[in-house]
């Protein structure tokens, strides 16, 4: 099918999940799942779903959904994850300051609209449509978006982590387009991670070495869990990790205990969980999600503090599986200049902006423009700053 004439189109809000199948959903959000793995999990009817149905989204908690359809003859064809947002927490695209400076010039932020998967700081579409949709599907997520902030006198809407092509299109629909960066780890073809290993400079080869061989000395076992091998001790141990990084963070956890029962029923093989264990008992872990060519990075967690356990678990574990598996990229979540030296170099990452009052919007577009560049310039000096051996084979400083 290709896009149909605009007359035909119906857009809907939607509550919950519950009033979508999961197979019209995902019909939209990972087509390619019909082959394989979804491009990311993160979209997919039976994440989201398990954030709304553990109570991590919904009532009291900031993030109310109000999840988008878009119809065509009474077919859907098109849908988004939108949330009612009663404050900026869970997001990482900062917009804090946005929000005081509208209320100091007596304005009101919130509620605003976010177009996202709470809590996920992982680029992925967001604009879900149906192959041969794509056109039609997307201007009308966003004309439905922005009709029903203006509806309900929403300050905003934010589409955040979206792809770069989402971001050209929504760029061209009147949308602002904002650039930010994390930190990735490119699959350059290594067949090891000692293969790896061999594009670093020397030093840094050397700092990665101790740095493994200082974390394995924490008198344990290092594993990576994947599918029926994580059972729901390693959940509950999980859960003590995450409970006590969320409240060193955010004050206290984003996602509910609940969350982690549902992930063992429904997303098992979505994760690769590291679980590092003394005499049976655990004592740190590691939450990533599988794409289909990516590895996401997601939390981390301890119980006992051990030098470098935090670095095996998180980066180098997620390295090693992402070489062993064929992946193309390992993005390890937001901010951490601290992993440009583990082989994880700064990449854009992009997000797009509706704002309702006129001078507020004129006045957030001249910011972009500048933290547009002001970001360019910072993954350039920090890529050269990387642990790589530059063309030459002369080493990096």
């Amino acid at each position: 099918m290709t896009d149909a004439p605009a007359r035909d189109v119906t857009v809907s809000v939607l509550p919950s999940l519950a009033h979508i199948a999961p197979e019209v959903w995902d019909a939209c959000a990972c087509p390619e799942a019909a082959n394989g793995r979804p491009i990311d999990p993160f979209t997919t009817h039976r994440f989201l779903k398990a954030l709304e149905d553990s109570g991590s989204v919904g009532p009291r908690t900031g993030w109310e959904p109000q999840y988008l359809s878009v119809e065509v003859e009474g077919e859907t064809v098109a849908v988004a994850p939108m949330y009612a947002k009663g404050h900026s927490q869970g997001e990482y695209i900062f917009d804090h300051s946005w929000a005081h400076a509208l209320e100091r010039a007596g304005g009101q932020y919130y509620p605003k609209l976010q177009v996202a998967v709470p809590f996920t700081p992982a680029t992925g579409r967001r604009l879900l449509t149906r192959p041969g949709f794509e056109v039609l599907g997307r201007s009308a997520l966003v004309q439905g978006a922005v009709q029903f902030a203006a509806n309900h006198a929403l300050s905003s809407v934010h589409m955040t982590f979206c792809t770069e092509e989402e971001a050209e299109a929504g760029a061209e629909m009147g949308l602002l387009h904002r650039v930010t960066q994390q930190f990735h780890w490119l699959n350059e073809g290594y067949a090891s991670f000692d293969d790896f290993l061999a594009a670093l400079s020397s030093r840094k080869r050397k700092t990665i070495r101790k740095e493994r061989r200082q974390a394995q000395a924490f008198g344990g076992e290092i594993r990576m869990l994947t599918g029926a091998e994580i059972e729901p001790r390693h959940w509950d141990a999980f859960w003590r990790f995450y409970q006590d990084t969320g409240s060193r963070k955010w004050g206290q956890p984003y996602l509910t205990r609940r969350f982690f029962e549902i992930a063992h029923e429904t997303l098992r093989d979505d994760v690769a969980l590291v679980m590092c264990e003394r005499e049976g008992h655990a004592v740190a872990g590691a939450l990533n999600f599988i794409g289909r060519d990516v590895l996401f990075g997601r939390y981390w967690g301890c119980i006992e503090d051990h030098p470098c356990l935090h670095f095996e678990a998180c980066y180098y574990q997620a390295i090693d599986y992402a070489i062993a598996h064929g992946m193309k990229r390992v993005e390890a979540g937001a901010q951490g200049e601290h992993k440009l030296a583990r082989g994880y170099l700064p990449a854009a990452t992009h997000s797009l902006h509706w704002l309702a009052e006129p001078s507020f919007r004129n006045a957030v577009e001249h910011y972009l423009a500048e933290e547009r560049r002001a970001v360019d310039e910072d993954i350039e000096i920090l890529t050269g700053y990387g642990p790589f051996r530059n063309t030459r084979g002369e080493e990096q400083p």
